[in-house]
């Protein structure tokens, strides 16, 4: 076998990646909360690994900015700062818009339909007011427009972002009307992306981002509002 051969037959994911986002998802749904120490040693006894691959996608974590590696202390999980939010999203918006136009030059008919799917799946799980599943087939659809951007630099800057903007959505306490007007903007995108607008659905994506931001700036300055009366 050749040495090419031999590297191409590497396709499996290796464990600290596969407990980077097992780990990365309980911080995103809120299991492990904000400022939160990270129970190492119990999430290796869950998970049935040793500390080095456990310690390896801690550093992974910590790169992506979810949690702070502190000597002789541990691993935390980072409190979301508003100040953060404020810079990260215009960011975020920018690559966004970016994504929806190379999307509808690149995107196959297969993806579109994938996407069409995921948006009545989306809106049944809006129905019957299902805020987990809601927000795992809304961030597919953002995902399945994203890789149809053809564009890796692209794709991974804002992946490397958008972790900080879901676990900061999770958090928010969005209104059933501003809820409502979402799963709207969701049928604009899905409408202009069926027609390959580019350049509709690049500004579509981007104020749906800003109306976003304002969702969970509302949120967090409630909850820092709730902490100082308590």
């Amino acid at each position: 076998m050749s040495l090419s051969q031999s590297i191409a037959s590497i396709a499996r994911p290796s464990l600290y990646e596969e407990l980077v986002e097992r780990i990365e998802n309980l911080i995103i749904e809120g299991t492990l909360s904000p400022g939160a120490k990270v129970p190492e040693k119990e999430l290796c006894v869950q998970f049935g690994v040793s500390r080095t691959p456990m310690r390896e996608a801690l550093k992974v974590l910590a790169s992506d900015g979810l949690i702070a590696l502190e000597p002789n202390r541990g691993a935390w999980v980072r409190e979301i700062t508003l100040a953060e939010l404020q810079e990260v999203f215009p960011v975020l918006g920018a690559l966004e818009g970016l994504a929806g136009e190379l999307a509808c030059q690149n995107i196959t008919d297969d993806e579109i339909e994938a996407v069409r799917v995921a948006h009545v799946e989306m809106v049944k799980h809006f129905d019957d007011r299902n805020r987990q599943d809601y927000f795992k087939a809304n961030h597919r659809i953002h995902e399945i427009i994203l890789d149809a951007s053809r564009n890796t630099t692209l794709v991974a800057q804002h992946r490397s972002l958008s972790k900080r903007i879901r676990r900061a959505r999770y958090l928010a306490n969005m209104k059933i009307d501003r809820w409502q007007k979402a799963v709207e903007e969701h049928r604009q995108i899905l409408t202009a992306l069926e027609n390959r607008a580019g350049v509709e659905l690049g500004i579509l994506l981007k104020q749906h981002l800003e109306n976003k931001f304002g969702t969970v700036r509302q949120g967090l300055v409630e909850q820092e509002s709730s902490a100082t009366l308590l």
